[in-house]
């Protein structure tokens, strides 16, 4: 089993529900067990159109996955809470789920980049994932989750 990280976030609709929702589903699917979530928190969101506020929040999960069939899952979890493909990036989204690390695995393909490329600069990704995992290192950056958070 691989230990897992997804962002979450909701900024259309009833963003807590979404969230709820999309945690329910992840571990609803085989071969995913959610482990523990975050605090949620309400964030402005970051580059992208004016737009809404988020509900942000990090889940652990275990999963027998590899990562580019969980990333067909969490989509398709997108997909069953009404995310629509949008040519618009960072635009608002009902949900939105993003596989942030996968054990200590590097991964560069054009349509799945683990760690996720942008996490270390999100304090809305650094502060729930610190309070799952303060010492987990960053495997390219040789850094905690928590000595990101406070660079």
């Amino acid at each position: 089993m691989a230990r897992v990280f997804i962002g979450v976030g909701s900024n259309q609709g009833d963003r807590l529900a979404n969230l709820s929702r999309a945690v329910q589903r992840l571990g609803a699917t085989a071969g995913i067990r959610v482990v523990q979530m975050a605090t949620i928190y309400e964030t402005r969101p970051v580059g992208g159109p004016p737009q809404e506020d988020f509900l942000n929040t990090v889940v652990e999960i275990d999963t027998s996955l590899p990562p580019r069939e969980l990333l067909s899952a969490i989509q398709a979890v997108e997909v069953q809470l009404g995310r629509t493909p949008s040519r618009e990036q960072w635009g608002p989204r009902a949900i939105d789920l993003d596989i942030l690390l996968y054990d200590d695995r590097v991964v560069q393909e054009p349509d799945l980049v683990i760690p996720h490329a942008l996490m270390h600069e999100r304090r809305f990704v650094l502060e729930p994932l610190v309070q799952l995992a303060p010492d987990l290192v960053h495997p390219v950056l040789r850094k905690t989750v928590s000595a990101l958070l406070n660079d």
